[in-house]
């Protein structure tokens, strides 16, 4: 049934974040199973539809984890000063690379990296 997958993929991606890979389409929509995967390895925001690359939330969640997941976040949260200062608090430079041009230059944001 969808809820014993949903239960076992639950498990597997806070144990392993690429569990999510393997998921169908329905599970991979799942907010909480999304936020519980990029807790383990913010990478895995790549594979969350646009729309959860769109939430604020998972998206801090992601790049606490892994600054670099700001690749795969929604442009408006590339512009959002919280979301890149965290990202590259953990990422360094590599993670400014994906901030909006805007923020790429922002004395905040520079200090952070």
């Amino acid at each position: 049934t969808l809820s014993s997958e949903r239960a076992a993929l639950l498990a597997a991606v806070k144990a392993d974040g690429y569990a999510l890979r393997s998921a169908c389409k329905r599970l991979r929509a799942d907010r909480e199973v999304i936020m519980a995967a990029v807790k383990q390895n913010g990478k895995v925001l790549i594979f969350a539809p646009e729309e959860l690359r769109k939430d604020r939330e998972i998206v801090l969640a992601a790049v606490r984890q892994n600054g670099k997941a700001l690749v795969f976040a929604h442009a408006d949260l590339k512009a959002d000063k919280e979301v890149v200062i965290e990202a590259v608090s953990e990422g360094g430079h590599v993670a400014l690379w994906h901030a909006s041009e805007e923020l790429q230059k922002d004395k905040e944001v520079l200090l952070a990296v």
